[in-house]
């Protein structure tokens, strides 16, 4: 008996004002028992129940990327990374819903990336590629520092350790979107500071609650208006252990 994923269609409209095609409807039903089948083997998350999966992985990842599922977002192909994607989230439900994207899916875990990209021949998502990497060596990298539209990160450590992971990709005006749960004033004063070290800017933070289980969730909008120092990132394991 296959799990059947809720369609949701009235609340995407709703909260997204966008909702699923039959295609992606059926490419987020196939992530899901693939990632059911991987668990077996990788414990890829503990979520697993239909409602919940779609409202903690595919909604979860969505709502991140709202501004750019409006038709006038500019560039109108943006280039995306997924950092610390580990079971691909948000980085593969992005790729299914934005066609015209092109995403690099990083993690430093190699029997995830061989997963992901079973699961990117499985969708046939050609605009989608893995690589396997610590945001601390790419970020030092000339192939991918200030390649990036958009770095989206979520479930990765502190908040200005996010930003120092993201930032150094980012082309000048480009966003890091950081996905957090709760999230406080005093964090607020903390990030502030390490954006400005880092050449960049508190655009926004968004607060709103999940449609099913009405839990809190934020999500960080921080843009790149300088240049990054070029010892940003720091060496691998500093920004985790020092953050700024």
């Amino acid at each position: 008996m296959t799990n059947l994923l809720p369609e949701m269609a009235e609340i995407w409209q709703q909260t997204l004002n966008w909702k699923p095609t039959v295609q992606q409807q059926r490419q987020f039903q196939r992530l899901y028992e693939l990632i059911l089948e991987g668990n077996r083997q990788l414990n890829l998350t503990r979520i697993t129940d239909p409602q919940e999966f779609w409202e903690k992985h595919l909604w979860d990842s969505l709502r991140g990327i709202a501004p750019l599922l409006s038709a006038n977002f500019s560039p109108a192909s943006p280039t995306l990374i997924d950092i610390g994607t580990g079971a691909g989230f948000p980085g593969v439900p992005v790729a299914i819903t934005l066609p015209n994207c092109t995403i690099t899916l990083v993690d430093s875990t190699r029997k995830k990336i061989t997963f992901l990209d079973n699961i990117l021949t499985e969708l046939a998502l050609t605009n989608a590629k893995t690589l396997v990497s610590r945001a601390e060596e790419i970020g030092q990298h000339s192939q991918h520092r200030l390649a990036y539209d958009i770095a989206l990160i979520r479930a990765v450590g502190a908040a200005s350790v996010c930003a120092e992971y993201t930032l150094p990709l980012l082309k000048q005006g480009g966003l890091a979107i950081i996905y957090r749960g709760n999230w406080t004033e005093d964090e607020t004063t903390v990030l502030e500071k390490a954006v400005s070290e880092l050449g960049g800017v508190i655009e926004l933070i968004e607060k709103f609650t999940t449609p099913l289980s009405d839990s809190i969730r934020h999500c960080l909008y921080v843009r790149k208006v300088a240049n990054t120092p070029a010892n940003f990132p720091r060496a691998v394991g500093v920004p985790s252990q020092k953050p700024l």
